[in-house]
C-alpha cells in the first residue's frame, strides 16, 4: 500500500512517514496542498491521509482535487481543531477521522481497515 500524508506541520507529518516506513508501509509526504496534488500527479497512492485544516486548501479542498485526479483513491481526515462540523463533513467524506494527536497503532490500525 502507498501513502501519500498531508500535513503542514513538517516535523509530525516527516515523523508519521518515516514510523509508517518502519512498519512496512511505502509513505510520501507533502507540507502542502500544493505539493501534495504534484506528488499526486506524479506517483499512484492508495491512500491520502489529509490535515482538515490547512493553509490555502483545507483537506475536504483536497480531497476532491485528488480525488478528480486519482477516482480510486482512500482518505483518512487529521485534525488538531476540528469542530463537530468538521467532524460530520469529513466523516461522511473520508473513511476515517481521526482526532490529533493520533498514536501510529491507532492510524496504522485504520490504514488496515480502510485497506480491506
Amino acid at each position: 500500500m502507498k501513502i501519500l500524508l498531508v500535513d503542514d506541520e513538517v516535523e509530525l507529518v516527516s515523523a508519521l512517514s518515516q514510523r509508517l516506513g518502519f512498519r512496512g508501509y511505502e509513505a510520501d509526504w507533502a507540507a502542502s496542498g500544493d505539493e501534495a496534488l504534484q506528488k499526486v500527479k506524479e506517483n499512484e497512492y492508495d491512500l491520502a491521509i489529509l490535515d482538515m485544516k490547512m493553509p490555502r486548501y483545507s483537506g475536504l479542498e483536497l480531497r476532491k482535487m485528488i480525488s478528480e485526479l486519482r477516482p480510486g483513491m482512500r482518505f483518512i481526515f487529521l485534525s488538531g481543531h476540528g469542530s463537530e462540523q468538521d467532524y460530520l463533513e469529513g466523516s461522511s467524506k473520508a473513511e476515517c477521522y481521526l482526532i490529533k494527536p493520533v498514536s501510529i497503532e491507532q492510524l496504522i490500525e485504520k490504514i488496515e481497515a480502510v485497506s480491506c
